[in-house]
């Protein structure tokens, strides 16, 4: 295996060749090698691939727990005035949620209102 071959979703270095594609067993995402890997990431993009800037409104699309607490903020909660901000954990939003306070969100678990 190429050692210089990562997946350009999540940067993970155990991406593996199956056939003309190259998979990425972590995030599941699937590349050629001939594409260029930095086409696609043209900034923080929601659940549908739409592109969020700072300031946008987003809706969450499923049911999510509140880390140390028995709140949950529910599916189809609208979420205004959204912050991008960039994180290792992949919490990249930073927002305030009405009933619930500042919290942070993932990507990939919203999309745009």
């Amino acid at each position: 295996m190429d050692d210089a071959v990562k997946c350009p979703s999540c940067n993970s270095e155990h991406a593996y060749q199956d056939r003309g594609l190259w998979v990425c067993p972590e995030c599941g995402h699937e590349w050629s090698g001939t594409a260029d890997a930095a086409a696609p990431e043209a900034g923080v993009r929601d659940a549908n691939g739409n592109v969020l800037a700072d300031g946008d409104s987003v809706i969450v699309i499923k049911d999510l727990k509140i880390k140390g607490s028995s709140s949950v903020v529910k599916g189809g909660t609208k979420v205004r005035n959204i912050r991008l901000q960039d994180a290792s954990d992949g919490h990249n939003i930073a927002c305030k949620i009405d009933g619930i306070g500042a919290m942070n969100l993932k990507s990939e678990f919203v999309r745009k209102a």
